[in-house]
């Protein structure tokens, strides 16, 4: 065969580095779990959405559409959440342990090595996308549902995919991440999709004077959400009409988002490809020099000590998993950049409002997305952290030697949850200030923040916050933390490897928060007093009945009940709660550590 075309080949069809990673990842049970499980969502998904009386054939077609718009935003939803597990491997795995020194002495060029890494993970992602085009054929034989608009759908989630593929491999390439990756990616998409989405919001206009419908701004094609919005929901949000007269970007990017989406998502995707192609080769030029920025933090070298000894406290595996962490520069720069960048939305979002740039209806909703976003990344850092705290000791090496001191497996446990907890603590409490910002700010101006809002055939005056909601969020909080760092400890002792017990772990506590979620806003629309406190189960339902109250719990606001105090109540018995279900696993995971630690003894 001529060299050129086996050059050619080499690049994607006959990659050795493509053939092992799916070979590989092919016979992994979990990959087939996680195809399994994310079938078996969309179809819930699709059922859910078709239960109902139908008459006609019109009905049908329109209960159809209505069920592929559903299931097109769950399918995108799915790929942002799932792309970033899968794409972990190509950083935790190539990073780590050097592999990228022993692929630089094989015959394969940088393109290759790249291109490699990046479809051969990326395969079992689109693999995700062809499965489920079964399910959306079906859908179509409702009628009402386009094949174009499954193509474009199709489109906009494959492109998703791609764009943070390529991110993640730049990463390894660059090894500026390390086994923070996982962690990284679900805090850069949260961030991503929640500031866009506000953007977007505070841009849209009506479409003409009078219309409910507005049109698309210049973030639609920067969102997936937004692109697919703009394809599936064309009645409310719909395609700017930009003069022909303009030059011919504007019209393309405003008038054609889903294209727009795809052609940036690609070219973004091309342009890191190249800069990792271009990068490869110079990788560890700078191993064993301290750089200036952990010079000025006083953190030393990154494998050396960096610090002043201290003296541990009673518990020395709480101690080590505090210390530990404050000796990297990104733990350090994360935890309080994070906590900086939230205090200066809340604080922009207010003075916004206090110079009449937005209104009070963009203040609640904006306030709610803020927090929202806050809990969010709290509560995917307390998964993150949680997951590897043993597995990656079981990986290094450190666990077998941690099992030859005197140290029991209850000391143990409970210092790994006094250290996360304690570590995430500075995290933890900034929803709680920026709803207290907000408090006092609408304590000093109530009948600016008060809005009057329509629930059924009542109109109620709502504050924009009450310190109750403030208070239940400070008792809720910890211990909501405490449950998810409990539920990552779990899956990282039963889990061979950092990946898979972050996997399990992400899955499990968004399932539990999600069923919780859905139960706390049926039981706050149907129920009164007792449904606001069934809704505070959840901070990110306490969060939604604080700021949208008509929309979340409109059964205990129409019957004019006291709202504040049964969140209050209900805030108080989840912690309750929440500290028993702590205490339980705690005592379960202790009587069974040695058992499962012996099990998968050796295990790298």
């Amino acid at each position: 065969m001529p060299a050129a075309i086996q050059w050619a080949l080499d690049l994607l069809p006959t990659n050795p580095i493509c053939i092992r990673l799916i070979q590989g990842g092919s016979t992994r049970m979990r990959h087939l779990y996680l195809r399994s499980g994310y079938l078996a969502a969309l179809i819930a998904v699709l059922l859910l959405a078709l239960i109902g009386p139908t008459s006609s054939l019109r009905e049908l077609a329109q209960r159809g559409a209505s069920a592929f718009t559903i299931v097109a935003f769950g399918q995108v939803f799915l790929i942002c959440l799932l792309t970033p597990v899968f794409m972990a491997g190509a950083i935790a795995q190539e990073a780590n342990p050097r592999t990228w020194d022993i692929l630089l002495t094989t015959p394969l060029n940088a393109l290759q090595i790249v291109l490699g890494n990046l479809f051969g993970r990326l395969f079992f992602i689109l693999a995700l996308l062809v499965s489920s085009l079964p399910l959306f054929l079906f859908i179509q034989t409702f009628g009402g549902v386009p094949g174009e608009s499954i193509v474009q759908s199709y489109v906009v989630a494959g492109c998703s995919a791609l764009v943070v593929a390529a991110v993640a491999v730049t990463l390894s390439v660059t090894r500026s991440a390390g086994r923070r990756a996982v962690f990284a990616f679900y805090v850069s998409v949260v961030i991503y999709l929640f500031l866009t989405w506000l953007i977007d919001n505070r841009l849209r206009a009506p479409v003409s004077v009078g219309s409910l419908a507005t049109s698309t701004t210049i973030m639609t094609p920067l969102n997936p959400f937004l692109a697919l919005e703009s394809l599936l929901l064309s009645n409310s949000y719909v395609p700017r009409s930009v003069d022909p007269d303009t030059g011919w970007l504007q019209r393309w990017w405003l008038g054609r988002p889903v294209a727009s989406f795809a052609w940036l998502s690609v070219l973004t995707s091309l342009v890191l490809v190249v800069y990792s192609t271009a990068r490869l080769r110079v990788i560890g030029a700078k191993v064993g020099q301290v750089p200036w920025y952990r010079r000025l933090l006083r953190l030393g070298g990154a494998g050396g000590e960096g610090r002043e000894p201290r003296t541990p406290s009673q518990n020395p595996i709480a101690w080590r998993e505090t210390s530990s962490r404050s000796l990297s520069v990104a733990g350090v720069l994360g935890r309080w950049g994070f906590i900086v960048a939230g205090g200066i939305a809340t604080l922009l979002m207010l003075w916004l409002f206090h110079v009449g740039s937005i209104s009070i209806m963009d203040l609640r909703v904006t306030s709610l997305a803020i927090v929202a976003a806050e809990i969010t990344i709290v509560v995917l850092a307390a998964v993150n952290m949680s997951a590897t705290a043993v597995s990656r000791e079981r990986e290094d090496g450190t666990l077998d030697l941690i099992l030859t001191t005197p140290m029991q497996p209850g000391p143990y446990l409970a210092g790994k949850l006094r250290g996360l907890v304690q570590y995430l603590l500075p995290m933890l409490v900034l929803p709680v200030v920026s709803m207290g910002i907000i408090l006092v700010y609408a304590l000093v101006r109530p009948t600016a923040t008060s809005a009057s809002v329509a629930v059924g055939t009542v109109t109620r005056a709502v504050p924009l916050l009450q310190v109750s909601s403030v208070i239940g969020m400070v008792l809720l909080m910890p211990a909501f933390v405490a449950f998810t760092v409990m539920v990552g400890l779990q899956w990282s002792i039963r889990s061979k490897g950092t990946i898979g017990s972050i996997i399990a772990a992400v899955l499990v506590v968004f399932t539990v928060t999600g069923v919780i979620g859905l139960c706390g806003i049926a039981s706050g629309n149907g129920i009164p007093f007792l449904g606001s406190a069934i809704s505070s189960i959840s901070p990110f339902n306490l969060v939604a009945a604080a700021f949208i109250p008509e929309s979340t719990i409109s059964e205990t606001i129409r019957e004019g009940d006291e709202s504040g105090v049964s969140m209050l109540i209900g805030a108080a018995i989840a912690a309750v709660l929440y500290g028993l279900i702590v205490y339980a696993m705690h005592a379960s995971m202790k009587r069974s550590f040695m058992m499962t630690v012996r099990r998968l003894a050796g295990t790298r």
